[in-house]
């Protein structure tokens, strides 16, 4: 390495990660540093493909370098993406980085909304996402996104079967709903329920993933238990309205997963339907900041505010998507987390 070489890396050492409070060089963020004429190029190493700070991180370089070293040289940053894992030394599921359980403690507030926009967000962004529709008596991932008659193929892999998730808009399906008639009621004691679930996480070929989001039912029941004791949960995301009766549940949710025996992150919350838009002017039909405050007196992360859309609605309805700019931020955000989470706590493990 030579001597400009050396004072590139110095000044870039000055330049943090914005969210993880380290410089980049340390963080081993800096590759393939060239100099090359007049020419300075190197990548830098992102821990989210859907990094909000990207531009932030690359003005902060060049200003380190002109500033330090010498304003002669061109600069030329390219940034690539690789998704951090927290889950310790994962036996089940191992080709999946992270875990993101979306919940809610309520039924109605948006949470399988919310679960599909936020997985083809990600998808957008770069991301390879799988999406587990965790409710089995009620699964709606089907209809939202557009694929109700579709049927998985089943394979044989080192002797045992494996289902092959649906791919919609690069994001890979799994839902109870693929592999019954979803006009005709499942009647299943919790145990039946909790062994179907088990069996769709588990049984399927979901591959490398760099998140894998799982929309879990309302409450606090069967289902959720044995989602923390199969598998490593990189943490959750609880959803809400702002109303009174949709936040005291949010808030057993919460006390869920902050459980001693259970200790599974909170990544942040999410305030669905928080107001509807009349001629430019926002009508708070459910209360307004209900979520916004419990995420403040629990010291939770606040991802964002969702407002009352009928496009939103209509998508659902249709298995039509397409991004909005609302998720493409709150996606950001929930990957910022998961990064945080991973660079900054202890790794997460499943329940004994």
């Amino acid at each position: 390495m030579n001597t400009l070489q050396i004072k590139v890396l110095e000044a870039l050492r000055r330049v943090d990660d914005p969210d993880l409070k380290k410089d980049l060089v340390s963080l081993g963020m800096i590759e393939h540093l060239c100099i090359d004429n007049a020419t300075i190029s190197f990548t830098i190493i992102l821990t989210t493909p859907a990094c909000p700070l990207q531009e932030v991180i690359k003005q902060a370089c060049i200003n380190a370098i002109r500033e330090t070293v010498t304003n002669d040289f061109e600069i030329v940053i390219k940034f690539k993406s690789k998704v951090t894992s927290g889950r310790f030394k994962p036996s089940i599921l191992p080709g999946v980085k992270n875990i993101i359980a979306i919940t809610s403690g309520k039924g109605g507030v948006g949470k399988s909304t919310i679960a599909t926009h936020l997985a083809c967000a990600l998808a957008n962004h770069g991301a390879q996402v799988g999406l587990l529709d965790g409710d089995i008596f009620g699964p709606s991932i089907p209809t939202m996104w557009g694929c109700e008659t579709a049927k998985p193929a089943v394979v044989k892999q080192e002797g045992k079967h494996h289902i092959i998730p649906i791919s919609r808009h690069n994001v890979k399906l799994l839902s109870i709903g693929f592999l019954s008639n979803m006009q005709e009621a499942i009647v299943w004691r919790g145990p039946m329920a909790s062994a179907a679930f088990k069996q769709l996480l588990q049984e399927a070929a979901w591959g490398v993933l760099d998140y894998l989001l799982i929309d879990l039912p309302p409450g606090t029941s069967d289902i959720h238990l044995t989602l923390v004791q199969t598998v490593a949960i990189t943490g959750a995301v609880v959803v809400t309205t702002p109303q009174k009766i949709a936040l005291i549940d949010a808030i057993k949710a919460i006390a869920m997963f902050k459980k001693e025996q259970i200790k599974v992150p909170i990544l942040g919350l999410i305030e669905n339907m928080s107001y509807f838009l009349d001629e430019g002017h926002p009508h708070y039909i459910f209360g307004k900041d209900g979520g916004k405050l419990l995420a403040e007196k629990t010291s939770i992360p606040f991802l964002g505010q969702i407002p009352l859309l009928p496009m939103i609605c209509q998508q659902g309805d249709l298995g039509t998507l397409s991004t909005m700019m609302p998720f493409n931020k709150m996606a950001e955000m929930v990957a910022q987390q998961v990064a945080i989470q991973n660079a900054t706590c202890q790794q997460t493990n499943h329940v004994q």
